[in-house]
């Protein structure tokens, strides 16, 4: 930690987009760069992570202005290699994943995950491959076409926010889903159903207080993903 050695936070409007301020001086990222964010909802929030800091600054307690640094340093340089990392999810997407069919968790995967599969696969024009089992069955070329289309369509923004969840979630299906939600309760509700197997896990053999530490933090990094990519959009 080091002392906080700013007084006043404010958030400056500038040529493409917001910047928080201390003292008056605008926040750089960590390779140097402006840390210019596309809305001010964004830049309010980052604005707030900083408002909060005490007598000393937590780095750890910035998690939103280290993903606008990724964003601006990493991802805006190269969106398509950030896009192509991310095929990677879906290909091996967990909503795609079941259990052999004469096991109790295939009939609630179906249930929970057949109907968001199958909306996302009509919402873009695509038919995925649904995999009974662990071994791997690549997916039609034709739609991971679609679905880095999609990605490159995406602000640096969301698409660091999406990788996240991506990453988090092991289903690119997922991110995207809760980057589109409707409803503010949906990406919570998108993220348990993403850890399906691992609750149903959980349930069979026992809940064990360190994973379920883990789980919380996992849980929470998601939803702070999905909200900074969403921020960045309104």
């Amino acid at each position: 930690m080091i002392r906080r050695f700013y007084k006043e936070v404010t958030l400056g409007q500038q040529p493409g987009g917001w910047q928080v301020l201390l003292d008056g001086r605008g926040l750089k990222t960590v390779g140097g760069a402006p840390q210019i964010v596309p809305t001010q909802a964004l830049g309010e929030t980052l604005a707030a992570e900083w408002r909060r800091q005490g007598e000393k600054i937590d780095p750890a307690s910035l998690p939103l202005r280290d993903m606008a640094d990724y964003a601006i340093d990493v991802a805006a340089p190269d969106p398509a290699a950030l896009a192509e990392g991310l095929i990677a999810y879906a290909e091996t997407d967990t909503l795609c994943y079941r259990a052999d069919p004469d096991e109790p968790l295939h009939t609630r995967q179906q249930e929970l995950w057949e109907p968001l599969l199958g909306a996302f696969e009509a919402a873009h024009g695509i038919t995925l491959v649904r995999v009974n089992g662990v071994l791997h069955r690549p997916q039609p070329p034709e739609a991971m076409a679609a679905i880095r289309s999609r990605l490159l369509a995406l602000d640096p923004f969301a698409l660091a926010g999406v990788e996240t969840m991506a990453k988090l979630a092991a289903s690119l299906v997922t991110a995207l889903c809760a980057l589109d939600a409707q409803q503010e309760d949906e990406p919570l509700a998108l993220w348990r159903m993403a850890c399906l197997e691992e609750d149903w896990q959980a349930d069979l053999w026992g809940r064990d207080e360190e994973a379920e530490q883990r789980r919380t933090r996992r849980e929470g990094d998601f939803l702070r993903a999905c909200g900074f990519a969403r921020l960045a959009r309104s």
